[in-house]
């Protein structure tokens, strides 16, 4: 567990640290698209943001393939080129529509592409584990498709989300933090080996997320950009494909002892792919929700709108940054939720927990414009829209009209003694 902390780190770091230059970067390169009528950001931000992002992901392979028990990952298989590869190619095409702007037919192409080439490499789906059946062997041509459908859907769908400060970059944090869990689990515990290559890639998403996170929530500094939305849906995608298609439900019978502990450990993914689409279920509905309606309404699937889950959370009321928390919530509630069922054995507690965080979920959701006041004594430490409101004509006015108010009121007194200098001195004359 220490190495994997070391290198979250690292990669955190590198991250946090080469966002700041990346961003003046984008600025010098003319990375500031406008403002369209579907963002909701007021003033045109830099771009770009997915290459500091690549440089932590490089930052942290590198300290990764130098750590002891680590090591093994690279040796044993060929996961890290693979994913290298594949993040290569989604980064740059993220540069170029970041820049330039890309056609979606185009940029469907060359995420198909990446994943064609690390399929090549070896990431791909060999068997569908099924608790009761046993791993289910697939072709090498239905591996492909089941690989690369699974990799251009994680990266449309962590790319339609991204439309809120800190947005994308949280929920795909929160998914590895989940996905972390689980493979650690099936590494550690049930000691399965093939699970090791997904554990590394979720401590590398979970560290590129939070050190871009300090420049990205709201107000953010710089988008990450295509750049940075396709490769963080590629790697939780490689992630998915690597330990969900090379688990075997007998190494894990072997250690539970009965087929029904088998069932239970393996209930995220009973039916094929389960956990790795609950972890961006949320994400994952927006995207097939965006493509029904755009569909039926005549357009292109790819067609931009102002109608995504965070658009309707911000239409009912809510702030922007209580819509990103709500947005955390509940695919923390859905990733964990689906993680805690596998690992306990009392079902019916997770249930009614889960039950009850929804109806919590629920009732913010139907409270847009409630804001908690702070009591007097704790206001200092929180941010201003929790501290109780003053009374009286003032209470509507910002600190910054106040402050103008104060300022005009000064220049009309220095002008009315101005005046009543002047008319002494022409009174003496």
């Amino acid at each position: 567990m220490r190495e994997y902390l070391l290198v979250l780190f690292c990669t955190a770091a590198v991250t946090y640290l080469l966002t700041g230059p990346v961003r003046k970067f984008a600025i010098a390169a003319g990375a500031m698209p406008p403002v369209r009528a579907r963002d909701v950001h007021r003033e045109p931000t830099p771009r770009l943001g997915g290459i500091a992002m690549f440089g932590g992901l490089c930052a942290g392979i590198l300290v990764a393939s130098q750590l002891d028990n680590l090591s093994k990952v690279f040796s044993q298989g060929t996961d890290i080129r693979a994913l290298l590869s594949g993040a290569g190619i989604m980064f740059l095409l993220g540069v170029l529509d970041d820049k330039w702007g890309v056609d979606a037919l185009v940029k469907l192409g060359g995420q198909m592409i990446a994943a064609g080439v690390m399929v090549w490499q070896g990431v791909t789906v060999i068997t569908l584990p099924v608790p009761g059946v046993g791993p289910v062997a697939v072709s090498p041509t239905q591996g492909m498709v089941i690989s690369v459908t699974l990799v251009v859907v994680m990266v449309n769908a962590v790319n339609f989300i991204d439309g809120l400060d800190g947005l994308a970059g949280g929920m795909v944090c929160i998914a590895a933090m989940a996905f972390f869990l689980y493979s650690y689990r099936l590494w550690y515990g049930y000691t399965i080996s093939d699970a090791a290559p997904a554990v590394l890639f979720s401590v590398l998403l979970i560290g590129m997320c939070l050190g871009f996170l300090a420049h990205n929530m709201h107000p953010a500094r710089i988008f990450m950009g295509d750049s940075g939305s396709m490769m963080l849906g590629l790697m939780l995608a490689v992630a998915a494909i690597s330990i969900t298609g090379r688990v075997d439900p007998d190494l894990i019978n072997n250690e539970t002892g009965s087929q029904t502990a088998t069932v239970h450990a393996l209930v995220p993914i009973y039916i094929p792919l389960l956990l790795p689409l609950t972890v961006i279920a949320l994400p994952l509905a927006d995207l097939l929700l965006a493509v029904v309606r755009r569909t039926w309404a005549g357009q292109s699937p790819f067609a931009a709108d102002k109608r995504h889950l965070h658009h309707r959370l911000l239409q009912v009321g809510h702030s922007h940054s209580r819509a990103v928390l709500i947005m955390y919530f509940w695919a923390a509630l859905i990733a964990f939720g689906s993680v805690a069922f596998s690992v306990t054995n009392t079902g019916r507690t997770v249930v009614l927990t889960l039950a009850g965080l929804c109806l919590v979920g629920m009732v913010v959701l139907l409270t847009p414009r409630f804001r908690p006041r702070a009591p007097r004594a704790v206001q200092s430490f929180v941010p201003p829209r929790y501290r109780q409101q003053q009374t009286g004509p003032m209470a509507e006015l910002s600190a910054k009209d106040k402050q103008l108010l104060g300022e005009a009121g000064r220049d009309s007194g220095m002008g009315s003694t101005a005046t009543g200098h002047h008319h002494k001195a022409t009174g003496r004359r």
